[in-house]
């Protein structure tokens, strides 16, 4: 599902080369619904509220890497969604500027009306190095 953004992909390359160390994102995670997808290099648009909708990214917990894989360890549940057409997600770290590190499309985009609750069930949201 997720796809690492340049300037995460550069950090880790570098790290993982000795060449810097990597800097931790600053937690929580959180995991922001988009309604038009980014790239490597550019965010893309999220969600906006409207209609007395609450939306608001969601903070993810991951379970054990394993064979070059990661994925969450629970259930994200926005609530009280704006009526919206989901088409991906994007990972951004709680540093007081923050910053994205991870894009990615949904399998299938998801339409919610005014008030429905979105889910992301627990490990359907994965990221892969490999």
């Amino acid at each position: 599902m997720a796809n690492l953004v340049q300037v995460e992909s550069n950090a880790i390359l570098e790290a993982s080369s000795g060449k810097t160390a990597y800097t931790n994102p600053t937690s929580p995670v959180k995991v922001r619904l988009m309604t038009a997808n980014g790239s490597a290099t550019a965010a893309g648009t999220e969600v906006t509220n409207s209609g007395g909708s609450t939306y608001a990214s969601q903070s993810i917990t991951f379970a054990a890497a394993s064979a070059g894989s990661i994925a969450n360890s629970g259930a994200l549940n926005f609530a009280n969604m704006p009526a919206a057409t989901i088409v991906g997600v994007e990972e951004w770290d709680s540093a007081g500027t923050p910053i994205r590190r991870w894009f990615g499309a949904l399998t299938a985009n998801k339409t919610t009306n005014l008030g429905d609750t979105f889910t992301i069930n627990a490990s359907s949201y994965s990221k892969t190095l490999s």
